[in-house]
């Protein structure tokens, strides 16, 4: 009997090993790795980062032998999961791979696996590298965020990033030693369990709701029970990825299912790496070529916000939603999304991170004037760009002040892989972003021990020790 899709996940998980990836997989891992421990630093004082930390409590208990990122709990890996991928994701300053986010769904269960087993680096970058690389090979099989058909956006009635959850069981079963046959079992009982895709909801409506596209500790929580109920001796039905008339396929609302998507080439190409991205600002993926455009326009002429009499953008022609338009900003969390405050920020000076988000900037009256100046419509060339390329935005910036327009175009975001080398972050940026997001919480002399241990995480024999640098050594 041929090999279900689970099995053939599964079999691909026990055989990514540190020694079976690509170079730049491997480095990747670590880029993401930091990347996402910065993010977490800089949320522990955010809002919905307290939240995350608070539950994380509440269910990790006080005997664990996990940390929740920023804080000195120890806890379970249930409680620094949850905690950990709320903190990742609370700024919006996370990385990005299609579906969208991988990282604060996936990346959490394994810190806590490997912290709590003691795992090598070597493992953990493994367990890294195939998270996303699932989560990507999914999201490629099922409905895109972007679809683009006819010069037009066909967005799916259902979306989401529930896919994610087979990335996070997968990585956190390999760490906890599972076989093929039970990681297949995990793998079953994921997609059976996986948190619905309620994302499209949260696109109509504003206020948006703060849990956002997906509550990232309800999907690692979900990863590290389907882990737990294979271990005890539950079975999976290795069939729900293949049967797409009841299957998993029906059940979480794809449209489209394309599965050969998913275990294509598993194994030997490394299909994540073409469009992982990185975030140089604390807002929505969506505005951050319009964002870079516009800081080139205000740093290079020395614009204050006071001397600014328009801002008109030209973007993303799939963000005509009131996620993105309502101009509604109650909290902070709005202006994660909103285009015209996001625009209205970017034109004040503030280094990105979590200053962004500071409540006496996001309401500042000189912020919400600016707000009122902000007009955007679609680029014209957005359809056929993005046909051409998977990481294209193309973006146009004119800005009215001292009498003149001055005027800024991107093809491709920063922080993305394109045709364009510039728009990559390089280690040193984001080694600057991790700074910048863990000032307040680590010392300077910290800060170095973390960036130079995750870099050689190859030669780390003992995961935890990394995770436990995380625990602030800065008085507040």
């Amino acid at each position: 009997m041929p090999e279900t899709i689970a099995e053939q996940l599964a079999r691909f998980t026990t055989g990514a090993d540190y020694d079976t990836l690509p170079p730049e997989a491997v480095q990747e891992s670590k880029r993401l790795l930091l990347d996402a421990m910065g993010c977490a630093l800089g949320a522990v004082e955010e809002p919905k980062g307290r939240i995350g930390i608070e539950y994380g409590r509440l269910t990790g208990g006080t005997a664990g032998d996990a940390t929740i990122i920023g804080t000195d709990d120890r806890v379970s890996i249930f409680g620094a999961s949850f905690a950990n991928g709320e903190l990742i994701n609370a700024l919006d300053f996370d990385a990005v791979l299609p579906p969208g986010h991988v990282s604060p769904y996936v990346l959490p269960t394994t810190m806590a696996m490997g912290e709590s087993r003691a795992s090598s680096g070597r493992e953990v970058l493994a367990a890294v590298a195939l998270s996303h690389e699932m989560s990507y090979r999914f999201y490629k099989a099922m409905d895109y965020l972007r679809d683009v058909q006819n010069d037009s956006m066909d967005l799916s009635p259902v979306i989401g990033y529930s896919v994610t959850v087979f990335g996070g069981a997968a990585a956190a079963g390999k760490l906890a030693g599972q076989s093929t046959e039970t990681l297949a079992n995990t793998l079953g009982i994921a997609a059976a369990i996986a948190p619905v895709n309620s994302m499209r909801p949260w696109i109509e409506h504003a206020p948006s709701a703060t849990i956002k596209y997906l509550l990232a500790g309800t999907l690692t929580q979900a990863s590290l029970t389907a882990v737990h109920m294979a271990g005890l001796g539950h079975r999976g039905d290795l069939r729900i990825l293949d049967d797409a008339e009841v299957g998993f396929r029906r059940f979480i609302g794809t449209r489209r299912w394309e599965p050969d998507n998913i275990t294509d080439g598993l194994g030997t190409d490394w299909r994540f790496l073409a469009e992982q991205s990185y975030k140089p600002y604390p807002h929505c993926r969506i505005l951050h070529a319009p964002l870079h455009a516009l800081t080139e326009i205000v740093e290079t002429n020395d614009l204050k916000p006071e001397e600014i009499d328009a801002i008109r953008c030209w973007g993303e022609a799939a963000v005509m939603h009131p996620l993105w338009q309502s101009r509604i900003v109650e909290r902070p969390h709005d202006a994660q999304f909103d285009i015209a405050h996001g625009l209205a920020v970017g034109a004040h000076h503030v280094v990105p991170g979590k200053a962004w988000h500071a409540p006496e900037l996001v309401f500042s009256e000189s912020v919400l004037g600016l707000m009122d100046k902000v007009s955007f419509a679609p680029h014209p060339d957005y359809f056929a760009e993005l046909s051409a390329h998977p990481s294209a935005r193309p973006t146009k910036i004119e800005v009215d002040a001292r009498g003149a327009t001055f005027t800024a175009e991107r093809r491709f975001p920063k922080g993305s892989p394109s045709p364009d080398p510039a728009t990559r972050m390089t280690d040193d940026e984001l080694v600057a972003k991790f700074r910048v997001n863990a000032q307040g919480v680590l010392s300077e002399s910290r800060m170095d021990e973390v960036v130079e241990s995750v870099f050689a995480l190859d030669s780390v024999d003992d995961f935890g020790a990394v995770m436990r640098l995380l625990s602030p050594d800065v008085a507040h």
